[in-house]
């Protein structure tokens, strides 16, 4: 299994308004995103900045991909905690939305970073969170969760062999309920890309990359039995918002400084090939 790596916790969860009266409102380079590549949230947002094209709007800064401070965390977000809750408990973790005005973090929590940038910045850029679509947004985000959670009890070869199989079985259904999502469609939700494949890409990546270490060569060819599944993968890869976001060996160092479980047969050849989009 993957040792637990260090995010976030949501305990900065403010967002931004629509206009001067809320205490965050938008206003071009006032804020600044601070993303690890190397951590599927932080891919997340990176992916909608692009999309967005935001370069100019909110400056973001790339953090190494393993972190580095004293019980994980960044050192170059410290000031960041420090100055935002005093003695704050916990690593200095991406990803972190911080505003240049106060100097302090305005949220660490990702779907709410994703949906403010998609609301307040999106300006010419692509509808990453259509009106009415948010149930459906929420529903794909508990689906990721969910593959996310039962790949890693699927890889646990501290467990028995009935708690895998369990595991990956349950991982396989989500898979097949995405599959079928995809059915005569490009994308989850209407005709363009929206906050819902942002989260499905990163958590296929993820799954690919990292989970995919720890399972068996049998578990992951059953993966690899959702063809819609992996070709959308591949067809968002070679676009550059979410290629130009791939940090494979960011995302292999980061694993193999957390990892302490087993790496199964499984870890042979990934199912698509990052490089070739990256």
């Amino acid at each position: 299994m993957s040792a637990t790596i260090p995010t976030a916790a949501p305990s900065f969860r403010s967002r931004i308004g629509r206009d001067a009266r809320s205490g965050y409102y938008a206003a071009s380079r006032r804020y600044r995103l601070h993303l690890a590549l190397s951590c599927p949230h932080s891919v997340q947002i990176a992916v909608a900045h692009g999309l967005l094209g935001l370069h100019d709007t909110v400056p973001l800064t790339l953090l190494p991909a393993v972190p580095d401070a004293p019980g994980g965390g960044h050192l170059a977000l410290r000031p960041l905690y420090e100055a935002s809750a005093h003695q704050h408990p916990g690593p200095a973790a991406a990803p972190v939305l911080s505003d240049g005005w106060t100097g302090r973090i305005v949220s660490t929590h990702a779907p709410d970073i994703l949906r403010d940038l998609a609301r307040r910045f999106g300006g010419d850029g692509p509808d990453l969170h259509p009106r009415g679509s948010e149930a459906a947004v929420e529903d794909v985000g508990r689906l990721c969760e969910g593959i996310a959670s039962a790949a890693q009890r699927a890889g646990r070869w501290d467990t028995g062999p009935a708690a895998r199989e369990a595991a990956l079985a349950a991982l396989l259904d989500t898979l097949e309920v995405l599959e079928r999502r995809l059915d005569g469609r490009a994308y989850l939700l209407g005709d363009g890309p929206t906050l819902a494949d942002v989260q499905l890409w990163a958590t296929l990546l993820e799954l690919d990359t990292v989970h995919r270490h720890h399972l068996d060569a049998a578990a992951v060819h059953r993966i690899t039995g959702h063809p819609r599944l992996w070709a959308y993968a591949r067809r968002l890869a070679a676009r550059p918002a979410f290629g130009s976001r791939i940090d494979l060996d960011g995302i292999a160092r980061r694993h193999h400084a957390h990892c302490r479980g087993r790496e199964a047969a499984g870890a042979a050849v990934p199912i698509v090939d990052w490089a070739a989009y990256a």
